[in-house]
């Protein structure tokens, strides 16, 4: 989803609003230093704002006000006259003062943790959030409604005048500022979306139904709105950490809140009848995730009435200017506080310098029509399967009109007239064409896909440089069958290679799904443990550009398939399929000989094998997006995945050489820990009964290339260790800057510090040894003696987009050319 991303900050753009008084500047000390964290609101009103990291802000309001009010703990409140509607750039001086303000704010910079009445007030609200909104009951349900924006934002004159705006000049008429940054900016995206949701709290269980979806210039896209749908995931401010952009910040309202946040009691008044106290936060230390802001919160239920969160300029998260946040709830019953409002901003840039052009990524979301305590059954909430309904994404305006619940102004109506316009014109079409290439890798014809592009070069010692093309079939989005391939020449083998399969959808309530295909090609088969007869398959270490020594142990590949595939769950597929395959040896400096007697006098060199297989494979948690025959994971790596794979060999079947069975077992889980970053966790086992030669054995997946794969052994070559039996586990943990962004200097880097250590015990039998009729390489090694084992130190997002790992062999140094150190790198766009 990385190139999705891509696609989107670069094409999408900015809304407009209409304020009467506006106010920008920067608060400093009597020595001139920045004041972070200061409020700023206009006179006799409750709206207001906290002055960034730099001690700047921007404040305005539909309202008109002829003065604000500056205040910080430990220094003079101050009071400034406002002549005009829009006044910027002014600079506030504060004073310090000598005594204390009063008995409530007592506190400069960091507040205590004792005797502070708003963290009384803190812990009363820890003690009673398990009693407050949709938790109280035992079953609810309610409508929503969710609006997205795109809006290009720091429009000046020398983008109205940029080449690439040729012939599309007409969308900057309407142009305006943001409320919360004050930058100007140009809508050009909208999203909307009507659900009914409904949840069980006994049983922990939700469902989500989509009553209507539209948006401007982009019908139909499902893969666009899952996106967005992801990107900003639903979120509760009562949970310790709130996780956006892949990354956990932590809440104003956690019970780790005191160790990373100061807090204050500010003020208190009444809220629609209700004795509210209102509680100002701001962070202890610069580089961590958190926020800054304020919330009010009532006097008897402790259930939060209003609150707003902005995360902090200096927080190490990649790509994001500014994360803005507001929540407004209600009271139902005189006593029970539910969510009708929640409004999203963030602020995309490739720099988080103010001056920087960047995209507005906005989301609000209303709650409305609330019921509860209707139970429907565990049968309601498991037959969640997504289908494809066509009327949901074309419901007519009559739709809209009754269920929308706030209407669009007029400059969120133009997005929808513009994007209709800008689709007849061809310097936008040529925008589109580019940022749809990034986004999937294909380049688009008419009912053709060719592609992927980032295929088209490779390199090792077999082929030399290889060129690679292909493509796919595509008529829509949910296509029910599909057929793609490819042809392959090598420069040094001067041979052509091909890959061609086929796959259409049966019956899409069960996603059943019958597939074939054939490939004849070269192929790096020690790159994987854990393995499927994947078509049109082929790993990295196949055709690096860059290698580590040399790289002649590879196979000529001729593989056939047929399967059958299921899934009567959601994200459980059952997969039943059947290959038959020739496997014999790419290089003369590499062996798949194997002997044919008991004897060892006769050899052969080429094995062709029958083989079927069930594949089982759950991934609780996965987000899909599309209805055809293929779909798109929209949070990958964010979600657990269980495989399991019984293959039977068969024997004289298409002439097959061989008869055995093997199970093979994979479980990978990525795991949030909340400030302390993400663990991800590997487990991989697997045993082979019947005697086999190593075409047919499972290789240690070694790693001779300068990338970071994960699942291989970065400092072991391939081939270096063959088992019949196996069992290895990976674990690394990214602490995302959290040791980093405590170190001076260090920490202005936003560099991410990562651990992992990787460790796999095998054996082969006597038999298996015995059939191999090489004796020079690869010599057939398993860790049996005591499992192999080595450790890496990473350092990630160098300059935001690279990653270097340093790793460390642990034992075995006595194998021969054994690496004892290595270091690889990877490219990556993450936040």
């Amino acid at each position: 989803m990385r190139y999705i991303y891509l696609f989107y900050l670069t094409l999408f753009g900015a809304l407009s609003a209409f304020a009467q008084t506006k106010v920008s500047g920067v608060i400093n000390d009597e020595s001139g230093n920045p004041v972070p964290f200061a409020n700023v609101i206009y006179a006799n009103s409750s709206i207001g704002t906290i002055s960034n990291d730099d001690g700047s802000f921007y404040l305005e309001s539909d309202q008109n006000f002829d003065s604000i009010q500056i205040s910080f703990v430990g220094f003079k409140s101050q009071s400034l006259p406002l002549t005009q509607s829009a006044t910027y750039n002014i600079t506030i001086v504060l004073e310090e003062e000598a005594s204390a303000l009063d008995e409530v704010v007592i506190y400069q910079g960091k507040t205590s943790k004792k005797n502070n009445p708003a963290i009384d007030i803190l812990k009363k609200i820890w003690e009673n959030k398990r009693e407050n909104g949709i938790y109280k009951f035992d079953q609810y349900q309610y409508k929503k409604y969710e609006k997205q924006e795109f809006d290009l934002n720091t429009i000046d004159s020398s983008l109205i005048n940029s080449r690439i705006f040729n012939g599309m000049e007409f969308i900057f008429d309407e142009t305006d500022t943001n409320s919360v940054t004050g930058k100007t900016y140009l809508p050009i995206f909208i999203n909307e979306a009507i659900y009914r949701v409904y949840g069980n709290n006994e049983s922990n269980k939700e469902k989500e139904v989509l009553l209507g979806n539209k948006n401007s210039g982009f019908s139909n896209n499902q893969t666009l709105i899952a996106f967005l749908k992801d990107l900003y995931k639903e979120y509760n401010v009562y949970d310790n950490y709130l996780k956006f952009f892949d990354k956990s910040f932590v809440s104003p309202l956690s019970r780790t809140g005191i160790n990373v946040y100061n807090y204050v009691l500010a003020d208190s008044s009444y809220i629609d009848n209700k004795w509210c106290y209102k509680i100002v936060y701001y962070p202890r230390r610069k580089n961590e995730l958190t926020f800054k802001g304020d919330f009010w919160v009532n006097d008897t239920t402790w259930a939060i009435k209003k609150i707003k969160l902005a995360a902090t300029k200096s927080a190490n998260i990649n790509w994001i200017r500014d994360i803005y946040i507001e929540q407004d709830f209600d009271v139902l019953n005189d006593s029970i506080f539910l969510i009708t409002r929640d409004h999203f901003m963030s602020d995309f840039a490739f720099k988080k310098k103010d001056e920087a052009r960047g995209v507005y990524g906005k989301r609000t979301t209303l709650y409305d029509d609330y019921a509860f305590d209707i139970d429907r059954g565990n049968q309601f909430y498991n037959n969640d399967r997504e289908q494809y309904i066509e009327k949901v994404y074309n419901r007519d305006d009559s739709f809209w009109a009754q269920n929308r619940m706030e209407s669009l102004n007029k400059d969120e109506q133009k997005v929808y007239k513009m994007l209709d316009t800008l689709k007849t014109v061809k310097a936008f079409q040529r925008l589109y064409n580019i940022g749809s290439i990034l986004a999937s890798g294909y380049i688009e014809f008419d009912n053709f896909d060719y592609g992927p592009i980032f295929s088209t070069f490779g390199y090792n010692d077999v082929e030399g440089i290889r060129v690679r093309a292909g493509g796919r079939t595509y008529f829509g989005r949910n296509d029910p069958w599909r057929i793609e391939g490819y042809t392959a020449y090598g420069f040094k083998d001067n041979k052509f290679k091909y890959g061609l399969s086929g796959k259409i959808l049966v019956d899409d309530r069960s996603r059943l799904i019958i597939s074939g295909g054939n490939r004849r090609d070269i192929e790096q088969l020690g790159a994987s443990l854990t393995n499927t007869n994947d078509v049109l398959g082929r790993s990295l270490a196949s055709s690096s550009l860059i290698t580590v020594g040399s790289n002649t142990s590879l196979t000529n590949i001729n593989l056939s398939t047929f399967a059958l595939e299921v899934e009567p769950l959601k994200n459980f597929q059952i997969r039943f399929g059947g290959s038959y395959r020739t496997l014999r040896s790419a290089s003369d400096k590499f062996s798949l000989a194997y002997y044919t007697d008991e004897n060892q006098t006769a050899i052969k060199s080429e094995i062709d094998q029958t083989e079927i297989s069930t594949i089982f494979t759950y991934s609780p948690g996965r987000k899909t997006t599309g209805y055809g025959v293929e779909r798109t994971i929209i949070n990958d790596g964010d979600f657990p995945r269980l495989f399991l794979n019984y293959s039977l060999g068969v024997k004289d079947v298409f002439s097959s050489d061989f008869e055995y069975k093997k199970i093979q077992f994979y479980y990978r889980h990525p795991w949030q820990l909340g400030g302390f970053g993400k663990l991800t966790t590997t487990l991989e086992a697997g045993k082979t009964f019947g005697d086999v030669p190593l075409a047919l054995l499972n290789v240690v997946p070694g790693n001779q290339t300068l990338f970071s794969i994960y699942g291989a052994y970065p400092l072991l070559d391939f081939y270096e260790f063959v088992t019949d039996t196996y069992a290895s586990v990976h674990v690394e943990h990214n602490f995302n800057g959290r040791f980093f962004g405590r170190i001076p200097l260090i920490r202005d880097l936003n560099l991410r510090e990562i651990v992992a250590i990787r460790a796999v015990s095998g054996s082969i039998s006597d038999e298996n040894q015995a059939l191999n009729a090489s004796y020079s390489n690869p010599v057939l090694l398993a860790p049996n003696n005591k499992p192999y084992w080595s450790y890496s130190l990473g350092v990630g997002n160098i300059f935001n987009v690279f990653r270097l790992d340093f790793h460390f062999r642990g034992n075995y140094f006595e194998n021969p050319g054994a690496r004892k150190f290595g270091v690889t790198g990877s490219f990556g766009f993450y936040f």
